[in-house]
């Protein structure tokens, strides 16, 4: 895996957010991508996937949302602002992250994306709706039910389960409704073999955690997984680079 440097990302309100940064090979400047974690936070498996983003050309940063304070607290309210809707806060911080990886000299500051995976991949819309990014891939994530929340909305890639009875295709088909009423460039696949977090490799706690039964049916799906990781590089492909 291309090794990370480990950031420190300044933040409105005068704090700061950890955040590993993946650099691309080559000679730049290179398009970048925000990557955002899942619900267990920034882990070994995020890593990975900000890592292949690198190995295929994208300067890649991947922000602890759970740093901004002490993890429990930040972990528990960025938990209950996503449930609310209120997400300012975190998109705020996302946002300074785009900042830190617009500002390194190996950036081209015009062609960045994000990418989230489950609650990750609801932040990414909610992010990609306000003025930074080329496009949005979100994967998993959950879809606001008022359309008004994604007007300004960057092109969207998406990505959900068919098993994955809570966010799985009644989030795609309100996702699908809300970008072509809004006109938004995108492309929704459903797969209907895989559930929830179909991208993730996750062992340990978080690995026995995600094989609980659930109507999610959580658990990585390496058919799915590949297939959407190319529809991504596609998507970024036309859109970022």
């Amino acid at each position: 895996m291309t090794a990370a440097e480990r950031l420190e990302v300044p933040t409105a309100d005068g704090s700061s957010l950890r955040a590993d940064f993946f650099a691309a090979e080559g000679p730049g400047p290179h398009p970048g991508v925000v990557v955002l974690h899942e619900s267990f936070g920034l882990n070994d498996d995020i890593r990975r996937i900000a890592a292949r983003f690198a190995e295929a050309g994208y300067c890649a940063l991947a922000p602890d949302l759970y740093s901004h304070g002490t993890r429990i607290a930040c972990l528990s309210r960025v938990l209950l602002d996503m449930m609310s809707g209120r997400m300012a806060r975190e998109i705020a911080d996302i946002h300074a992250a785009r900042e830190a990886l617009a500002a390194r000299e190996e950036l081209d500051s015009g062609r960045i994306a994000i990418a989230g995976f489950c609650q990750g991949g609801g932040f990414a819309l909610i992010a990609g709706a306000r003025p930074g990014f080329s496009a949005a891939a979100v994967n998993y994530g959950m879809v606001p039910s008022e359309r008004s929340v994604l007007e300004g909305m960057c092109p969207v890639v998406a990505s959900y389960g068919g098993r994955d009875r809570i966010v799985g295709r009644k989030m795609a088909e309100r996702l699908e409704r809300h970008l072509n009423e809004l006109g938004v460039a995108h492309e929704i696949k459903t797969y209907e073999g895989a559930g929830h977090s179909f991208f993730s490799k996750v062992d340990g706690w978080q690995g026995w955690l995600a094989r609980v039964p659930t109507g999610m049916a959580v658990g990585y799906d390496e058919q799915a997984a590949e297939d959407g990781w190319k529809r991504m590089l596609a998507f970024f492909e036309r859109h970022v680079r």
